[in-house]
């Protein structure tokens, strides 16, 4: 293959030019995440009944779908979550790889096997289902500074005009409004209506009655009389459309031709649909609009189009409205990106250097530098034929895989130098003679390299397609450097290089010649201490097993995690109050944390939602998203999002009202809402909630005590003070009222009913019945509700009805099916996840039996990752094992080359550790690459060695002069290699933390692995070849590889200085 290159240089630039314009198109049509869809796809099934408790929406809504749910193909998990305001919203997550839509329309087909045993309620305000992350990738904002246009007006603006536009953005999986559209309010008064003798039902069905729809038909419709000479359609204006229209709506009609109207019992405005959820922007009234993700969608193409959709749309709006965008999730990902991309710069200018600082010629440089983009473009035309995107993985990939790639191209360069300058061949014919000798070693190298990273490809679950962005980088670019080392860099040689003379050196003056002085005094010394080694293998063996003892304390020591916490650029402010508050005490906590949050100078927004938090819903609860100002702008130690957020909890924690914890978000938003783990109790054995609270409060009070733990808090609402009413249906009955009668009327009265639509403006908004304010504070207010009995007379409740107070659920959970309990955490200062998650498990264990624990989110990832591990490092280590058997047809020559892994791994796991960073999915990365340059390390020995003994000198000569003769290009490539990752172990800004945790390891096992290889690869072949002496038929055919590569020659100016 080379040698057709060599005589057809233009065909390699062709073939070239083909790689280099394939990728350069790919890189404008890969798409751009921050992490490839790592999370399960989740599909979302949202339901509401109005005035219902949580445990009535748990039992009669829920957990009657959930049931159809089970059985799903590829379900993973689910969870359910019922709210007091009578909401509730079932997750359901699938494994990763089911296909999302499929996985939405099987769920939709369940859906409709339990919407008939539904409450008719429920389905009036519709089922629906989506598909999205639980996360916001961004917050839009409409603000007003005109004061006649008021929230409300905002609210109802963006919801017609903002809200369907958004929904409508490819990528877009839901857009939830925080705030509300205009409803029809009619507030009853329930006095009145006892004077009038009428109830709620009655004003119910009048307003449904006398606000319908006539479909009229036609006047001179088919067939007509003989002389019929018009035809028109019927109008009859059935809707009514205003606030004095509905007043008028007669609720009785009595025979002395007074009547009842609604006006005459009820006061009727123009309101909002609901008022439960509200939204703040840096302390003023706002419509917020959440953006969450679809499953496939791209999140820096959708912000981009999303902010687009308002610039086009910002020409429309009144005249006072305008619109930002407070919070973008997005601006991280962009960022990580960039940072990423400066990294491999920087790393292809440091490779460069080290090149030319042994190379010491800038033709001889240029070569191999040549080779870095053309397989990095190779890489990306490669990710886009296999789905893939430009992420964080493959970035990290390519900065770890540059000085890899240059490997094959020194080899050939250094080859062909060294025989041009020993026997004075012309470029052409010394590219011919060394593709001749080294291709077997490229080929080698490359594949041994490339099957430690195939086994990462085939891992399922989220952890596989973690694995699968870096093993298709590496693969895929080392098998391109290797074929551009087989096409394009012999080519070059035999026409850029120029001729040398035979044994034409000079010795170099200034730096260089100091430099080569040193290295030579170096390899000097080095050669002396192997011999030293050689004669003492005894005592090398001893140190051998003393480093692998204590690669295995090391790496039994090391506490795990999933991935490194990032500084994303934003913080979370969950806010609680106690059981029972009201809104405006929420609001009065919520101004509170603004007046702090917007005091610090590393704050840029803060965009506040009352009445829904990722705790739960309720007037309790609120949540603020809070975006910082750029990374570049706070370097500070202090001004990381982590260091802001502890500050503010702690400041938080003098707000006696509330609790309030500020959250970084985790590294994988789809996987849950903040750093740490995600805990669900559950209740297997229907103890029933009293049980299931207790359990968990016991599980909270010893994980206060643990030294492992901290922050460890519900997840959830707490149980509130409940009105219970108990009616005595015997005297109910002896009274001749109908039970659905008091349903009716607790219903509307007390919760709201929605009884039809009305047009306004070009679209049709909901009427809404319900008791007015100053009628449902007290509790006495209830016992005062009037029902009409079967003879036409008011009853007040309490004359069949008691009440008292109880405490009962504002949430409910269920996980899997069981009823739950949301537990959230995290690790002590200097302690990792995996370790707080063993310490969870331990505690949990010491609950009466009955109760159960599952992982969630991230935390069941991360076990899923761990389990995972050994089984990878056993695969890479297989591969490798079986590649190079293959390849030197020796059983006992792969077992040399496998020695010298502890010690790329010994300065991975210590270096991890003296940096306090845990073994995470990057460590795991880091430790793969490292077995694999460990392994192509001891082959560049090996190889020589195995050679140099077939020719006929002794096992001891053999290794010592394989050591000597390849110092100096081990050396060079693990320089090259090291210096390419030193960006990454020294990253600082976005998505640093990631970049430090790859690099740490790689940088950390390539010194080591480097330093102590070069000492113990010559002992190791010694000791193996001196226990397995090997056949007959390998010697001969190493001998006839010796005798074709020209190892008998014994090249010892290898590598030298020239000009």
């Amino acid at each position: 293959m080379a040698k057709f290159f060599i005589d057809r240089p233009i065909f390699a630039w062709v073939v070239t030019l083909f790689i280099v314009v394939l990728g350069l198109v790919a890189v404008t049509q890969l798409p751009v995440s921050q992490y490839p869809p790592v999370a399960p796809p989740t599909i979302t099934i949202s339901a509401a009944y109005p005035g219902a408790s949580a445990k009535t929406m748990d039992e009669s809504v829920l957990s009657v779908i959930e049931r159809e749910m089970n059985g799903s193909p590829g379900l993973a998990y689910m969870e359910s979550t019922s709210q007091a305001d009578g909401s509730g919203q079932i997750s359901i997550s699938f494994e990763p790889g089911t296909n999302p839509d499929l996985a939405q329309v099987d769920v939709q087909n369940r859906l409709s096997r339990a919407t008939p045993r539904l409450p008719s309620t429920v389905t009036q305000q519709g089922v629906r289902v989506d598909k999205a992350s639980t996360n916001f990738l961004m917050v839009v904002s409409l603000v007003s500074d005109d004061p006649n246009f008021s929230a409300q007006d905002l609210g109802d603006y963006a919801s017609r005009n903002v809200l369907p536009e958004i929904q409508r953005i490819p990528g877009v999986g839901q857009a939830q409004l925080f705030a509300s559209e205009r409803a029809m309010r009619i507030w009853i008064d329930p006095v009145k209506l006892t004077g009038f003798n009428l109830s709620a039902a009655d004003v119910n069905s009048a307003i449904q009655g006398q606000n319908a729809q006539v479909s009229s038909g036609t006047l001179g419709q088919l067939p007509i009389v003989a002389d019929q000479a018009i035809s028109a359609t019927v109008v009859v204006p059935g809707q009514l459309a205003s606030v004095e229209e509905f007043g008028n709506v007669v609720l009785r009609a009595n025979t002395d031709g007074s009547t009842v109207r609604l006006k005459d019992v009820a006061r009727i405005e123009l309101g909002i649909e609901s008022y439960a959820i509200t939204s703040r922007l840096n302390g003023k009234p706002t419509a917020a609009i959440g953006v969450q993700l679809s499953p496939s969608g791209n999140a820096l193409a959708t912000a981009t189009a999303v902010r687009e959709k308002m610039g086009q749309l910002a020409p429309f709006f009144p005249g006072s409205v305008q619109w930002k965008i407070p919070y973008d999730s997005s601006k991280f990902v962009s960022i990580s990106i960039q940072q990423v991309a400066v990294t491999l710069l920087e790393a292809l200018v440091l490779v460069f250097l080290v090149m030319y600082l042994f190379l010491q010629n800038w033709r001889y440089t240029l070569i191999p530098t040549l080779v870095v983009p053309v397989a990095l473009l190779g890489t990306f035309a490669t990710l886009l034929a296999m789905g893939f995107s430009i992420n964080v993985l493959t970035m990290f990939g390519m900065v770890l895989v540059i000085g890899i790639v240059v490997d094959d191209a020194i080899v050939v360069v250094e080859n062909v130098e060294r025989i041009m300058s020993e026997e004075g061949l012309p470029p052409l014919e010394a590219t011919r003679k060394a593709m001749g000798q080294i291709t077997g070693a490229v080929v080698g190298m490359s594949l041994v390299l490339i099957v430690v990273f195939i086994p990462l490809a085939f891992f399922s679950g989220s952890i596989g397609n973690i694995y699968r962005q870096f093993s298709v980088t590496m693969a895929t670019s080392i098998f391109f450097s290797a074929f551009m080392a087989l096409s394009l860099t012999p080519a070059l040689c035999a026409t850029l290089l120029k001729p040398v003379e035979a044994g034409h050196h000079h010795e170099k003056k200034g730096f260089f010649g100091w430099f080569n002085r040193g290295f030579a005094r170096t390899a000097k010394g080095y050669e002396g201490w192997v011999a030293r080694f050689l004669k003492r293998s005894g005592r090398m063996v001893v140190v051998y097993l003393a480093i692998v003892a204590a690669v295995a304390v090391g790496y039994m020591r090391l506490p795990s995690s999933f991935l490194p916490n990032e500084d994303q650029g934003y913080v979370l402010v969950s806010v609680q109050l106690p059981p029972g508050a009201t809104q405006q005490r929420t609001l009065s906590v919520m101004k509170q944390a603004e007046e702090y949050m917007l005091k610090q100078p590393e704050v840029a927004n803060m965009v506040s939602i009352l009445g829904f938090s990722f705790t739960g819903r309720g007037q309790n609860a609120a949540l603020a998203f809070v975006p910082l100002k750029d990374w570049s702008e706070r370097e500070g130690a202090g001004q990381s999002a982590a260091a802001i957020g502890a500050r503010a909890s702690q400041e938080f924690s003098k707000i006696r009202d509330a609790s309030i914890f500020a959250l970084s978000p985790p590294p994988i938003p789809e996987l849950g809402n903040a750093t740490g783990f995600t805990f669900r109790l559950q209740d297997r054995a229907s103890q029933g909630h009293e049980a299931l609270v207790a359990a968990r409060n016991q599980l909270l009070g010893m994980a206060s005590q643990s030294p492992i733990l901290a922050g460890v808090r519900p997840d959830g609402l707490e149980d509130a003070p409940q009105l219970q009413l108990d009616i005595d249906r015997d005297k109910a009955s002896a009274l001749g009222v109908n039970y659905a009668v008091i349903n009716s009327a607790i219903s509307t009265a007390m919760g709201s009913s929605y009884v039809n639509d009305f047009p306004n403006a070009g679209r049709l908004q909901r009427v809404v019945v319900q008791a007015d304010a100053a009628a449902r504070m007290q509790p006495e207010d209830l016992l005062q509700l009037n029902v009409v009995n079967n003879k036409g007379i008011a009853v007040p409740l309490s004359a069949f009805a008691t009440t008292h107070w109880t405490t009962g659920a504002m949430q409910m959970v269920r996980y899997n099916g069981y009823p739950a309990m949301k537990i959230a955490g995290d690790a002590a200062p200097g302690r990792s996840t995996g370790e707080a998650m063993d310490e969870m498990e331990r505690l949990a264990a010491q609950l009466p039996p009955g109760f159960a624990f599952e992982w969630t989110g991230q935390s069941r990832e991360e076990r899923l990752a761990g389990s995972s591990a050994m089984v990878l490092y056993g695969f890479a280590l297989l591969a490798v094992f079986l590649c190079l058997a293959a390849l030197y047809e020796s059983w006992s020559i792969p077992l040399a080359v496998l020695l010298v892994v502890p010690l790329g791994v010994f300065g991975v796991v210590y270096a991890v550790m003296l940096r306090g960073m845990p073994s995470d999915v990057y460590f795991q990365i880091g430790l793969i690459t490292i077995i694999g340059l460990s392994a192509k390390n001891a082959i560049l020995i090996i190889e020589f060695a195995k050679d140099l003994h077939a020719e006929g000198r002794t096992l001891f000569e053999a290794a010592l002069e394989a050591a000597h003769l390849r110092f100096r290009p081990i050396l060079m490539t693990s320089l090259a290699f090291t210096l390419g990752v030193m960006p990454l172990f020294i990253a600082t800004g976005a998505s640093s933390a990631s970049q430090r945790a790859i690099g740490t390891g790689v940088v950390g096992g390539m010194i080591t692995g480097t330093v102590l290889a070069v000492v113990f690869v010559p002992t190791f072949f010694l000791l193996v070849r001196t226990f397995f002496k090997g056949s007959e038929r390998q010697r001969k055919m190493y001998a006839e590889h010796a005798h074709a590569a020209g190892v008998e020659q014994s090249p010892t100016n290898e590598g030298k200085a020239h000009d």
